[in-house]
């Protein structure tokens, strides 16, 4: 087992992007404008839903600016976003449209805004999935001694069929041989809820001659015949009493079979006809922006020289010559800083960070002439700092912001303050104290959260005071200002400022509390900005009114907090903790959960409910909001795995694995189902007595489903999934990591080669030469070294993906399936 998972290509997909806005929504004539009516969005992998806007106001051109993340955990064709009119007297939502993009044409939009016009949503175009079909030609000799072919075709199974209604479908198959004068159709038997059945049928069609037969070595059929015959296969859900719902078709020409007498191939399914249709109404366009990642990750052992090198960047005498900056070096045109986190996550795993961040913010300090302007750029340094603060601060983000930003969601109080944009009846005085009241819980949260701060970025923040006040010797409140440009301007303001993009939050926030948010954040970066804690900041405001309300901050003890939480962050004095761990959630929503069985009566069946993970405890109400039904303690969770849909012919189901029974879940989706598993796999990582197997399938009368054991007390039958964790709560996929940061030298591959003749150039000048401007080269020996080693392990692993590459593209395989028919 072992030595195939070594030898294995992980496929790894995710998905970034942004929801902007829609225009001219609806039909472009007639009474259905969408005048009247909210509307929403939903993104959809081939037809299953995996994520949703809010609802937002009546308007033909709404503005959602919704931003998404998920990683991708099956194979998929094509990514749909639809947009959905909310009814209010009917039971369904009422669709307007759609933007349906496939998956090898998402590199096009990849990184980009554009405008998309929406196309109609039609039952028959709504297609996902798979068919495997083998066909070949047998040539006969009746009785009277004419010869006549058989075509052969062999429905062999489906792979990926939708759900309907949330549930799998029930399919069947109808194959049906198409000719100007014939249309002979069979069908397969119904396959019970699965959507990936087995058929296994064969079925026989006579295909007849116009000439007589010449020869049985050498049988050919005739052009024309050739030309005029196809097999169409159409996939089909059996609705018993209600109406048959198309699932998709493919068709195949026969004259596939002129140099192939026996043809065996994956089809992806088709919309009905192909998806011709005629020019449709203009329904308005949606702007989007999209970026598709694919990584294709090699065996472990690939990735070593290159691991190895990242790794020694910490140590690299000038860093400026360390292949991590030279990373960053080359892509900075290209990407900004972008290429620089996936050199930050390895970084953090192997725990080699903190000598890299000190180095880096070193080097930005020694090209620092003033010390007001200390880390004010986007360089280098401080886009891995920022990155790093991201990663490790998502906890004390939620534990330090999310109780105050409740509160201000909740009580939703009036707080414009600019008298422009004073609405009729609005009274600035009480806005201003409302306003006043919001800053002042927000600041109190950060400024007394010094215990909840995650050590490594005190050990950052330590290093960047003592580097600025090496630097500004003469300056005593520099190393105040190197801190609080980073916790301050860079963390916690932007937190503030958009919740929903550090998951403090579910959506973006509507129009009036964004306002409200962009005014406590002005308010708080001031306030924690004070780098010289001087009291002449007001003339940082260019608006009056922000200058009237900033005064009322003006007081010795606002700078002695920020100062003493700064001085606390950033020092190397113990920081005090009560010891008790504050309780925040860390993910909720509606589930289907099955029965547990702990009453006696009661059927096993499953209901909808409201599951709450916190750090302390899993729990599921009837409702949200409701009383807890059960709570599990986190310190009992001893696994948490996927369940195969054969134990309930449910799909994305998970099990958590504790004291008791196990409680059997069934997500939304499939990126909701990753969600909550890795969400309860990190809080639950470090538990006495997790388990080291478990039963992929379920205890079903009288045994497990899995490995037929009758005792339900039996050891696990499959290794329980590795989560090989680092200490601060993440899970970082080093070869992931190291195949992005393959990836983007690849890709500026020229620019690396530029950074090379630059540093040949210097060593023979031995000067600055005018193209070596772009690049930072301080050590042009050392660093020419390094990029020569890079070129030797960037080869090496190319040739190892060429070589994977090659052994496993096999088309026709379920990996590389055919797309569409074959001309």
């Amino acid at each position: 087992m072992a030595e195939e998972d070594d030898t294995k290509i992980r496929i790894l997909q995710s998905l970034r992007g942004k929801i902007c806005e829609a225009k001219n929504l609806g039909p472009s004539s007639g009474p259905n404008r969408l005048r009247d009516l909210c509307t929403f969005c939903t993104i959809s992998l081939d037809q299953e839903e995996v994520y949703r806007t809010k609802v937002y106001e009546k308007s033909v051109s709404p503005f959602y600016g919704e931003d998404f993340y998920f990683e991708i955990p099956r194979p998929f064709q094509c990514l749909s976003f639809y947009v959905y009119a909310k009814s209010m007297f009917q039971i369904r939502d009422l669709p307007v449209g759609k933007v349906a993009i496939r998956k090898e044409d998402l590199y096009k939009y990849c990184g980009k805004e554009n405008w998309f016009h929406l196309q109609p949503v039609d039952p028959n175009s709504e297609v996902q999935g798979k068919v495997h079909l083998e066909m070949k030609l047998n040539e006969l000799i009746t009785e009277n001694g004419s010869v006549c072919q058989q075509l052969v075709v062999q429905i062999i199974a489906c792979q990926g069929l939708p759900l309907i209604s949330g549930q799998n479908c029930d399919p069947y198959a109808t194959v049906t041989l198409v000719g100007p004068a014939r249309s002979d159709q069979k069908k397969t038997k119904v396959k019970k809820k699965t959507s990936d059945p087995q058929f296994e049928e064969t079925f026989h069609f006579e295909v007849t001659r116009s000439s007589s037969y010449k020869g049985r070595s050498h049988f050919q059929v005739e052009e024309e015949d050739i030309e005029k015959l196809e097999i169409k296969v159409e996939l089909w859900n059996n609705g018993n009493l209600a109406q048959d719902v198309f699932l998709g078709e493919t068709r195949v020409s026969v004259k596939i079979l002129r140099n192939d007498h026996v043809h065996k191939a994956w089809y992806l399914l088709q919309p009905k006809g192909n998806g011709t249709k005629s020019k449709p109404d203009d329904l308005g366009s949606l702007r989007l922006k999209v970026t598709y990642t694919e990584d294709n990750v090699l065996p472990t052992a690939c990735y070593t020289p290159l691991r190895n090198l990242m790794l020694r960047s910490p140590d690299v005498k000038p860093i400026s010559a360390s292949a991590a900056h030279v990373l960053g070096d080359i892509c900075r045109e290209s990407l900004g800083y972008e290429a620089l986190l996936p050199v930050v996550r390895l970084l953090l795993h192997h725990n080699r960070l903190l000598p890299f961040l000190t180095s880096v913010a070193g080097l930005e300090l020694e090209n620092t002439q003033e010390a007001n302007t200390i880390f004010r750029g986007n360089s280098l340094a401080t886009r891995c700092i920022d990155d790093m603060m991201k990663i490790v601060g998502r906890s004390y983000l939620t534990v330090t912001l999310k109780p105050a930003l409740n509160e201000i969601f909740e009580s939703n109080k009036t707080c414009e303050i600019d008298p422009v944009k004073l609405k009729e009846g609005d009274n600035v005085e009480v806005n201003k104290e409302n306003l006043q009241g919001y800053v002042q819980k927000v600041f109190a949260s950060i400024t007394q959260s010094s215990s909840s701060c995650p050590p490594l970025m005190c050990d950052v923040f330590r290093s960047l005071r003592q580097l600025a006040s090496k630097r500004f010797p003469a300056d005593p409140h520099v190393q105040y200002s190197a801190v609080s440009s980073f916790i301050f301007l860079r963390f916690f303001a932007v937190a503030v400022l958009s919740p929903h993009t550090f998951q403090l939050i579910s959506h973006h926030p509507d129009p009036e509390i964004s306002r409200t948010l962009t005014l406590i954040s002005k308010t708080i970066q001031s306030l924690g900005s004070w780098g010289s804690l001087s009291k002449n900041k007001l003339s940082s405001f260019k608006e009056t009114y922000m200058y009237d309300f900033f005064k009322l901050f003006q007081e010795d003890e606002c700078i002695e907090k920020v100062k003493k939480f700064l001085d606390e962050i950033s020092s190397n004095v113990s920081k005090e903790s009560s010891g008790v761990e504050d309780s925040f959630v860390l993910k909720e929503g509606e589930v289907h959960k099955r029965a547990q069985g702990r009453k006696r009566i009661g059927k096993k069946n499953f209901k909808k409910r409201w599951l709450r993970v916190t750090n302390q405890e899993l729990s599921y109400h009837k409702q949200k909001g409701k009383e807890a039904l059960c709570i599990i303690p986190v310190k009992n969770v001893l696994g948490v795995e996927k369940l195969e849909e054969s134990a309930f012919n449910r799909k994305n189901m998970f099990q958590v694995i504790h004291s008791e029974k196990p409680l059997y879940v069934q997500a939304g989706n499939c990126v909701e189902t990753n969600s909550w598993i890795e969400v309860l796999s990190q809080v639950s990582r470090c538990n006495p007595g997790r388990l080291s197997t478990f039963h992929p399938s379920a205890y079903v009368s009288g045994f497990w489903l899995c490995c037929k054991e009758p005792n339900e007390n039996a050891p696990g039958c499959k290794p329980c999934t590795a989560t090989v964790l680092a200490n601060i709560q993440l899970d970082i996929d080093c070869d992931r990591e190291t195949e992005r940061i393959f990836s983007f030298f690849s890709s500026n591959r020229s620019r690396l080669q530029k950074m090379e003749d630059a540093c040949a150039g210097m060593s023979v000048y031995l000067g600055q030469q005018e193209e070596c401007s772009a690049f930072t080269i301080q050590d042009p020996k050392e660093t020419f070294r390094t990029i020569k080693e890079l070129g030797e392990v960037l080869d090496d692993l190319q040739a190892h993906h060429d070589l994977k590459g090659a052994l496993n593209d096999e088309p026709g395989t379920i990996e590389n399936p055919i797309v569409g028919k074959t001309a």
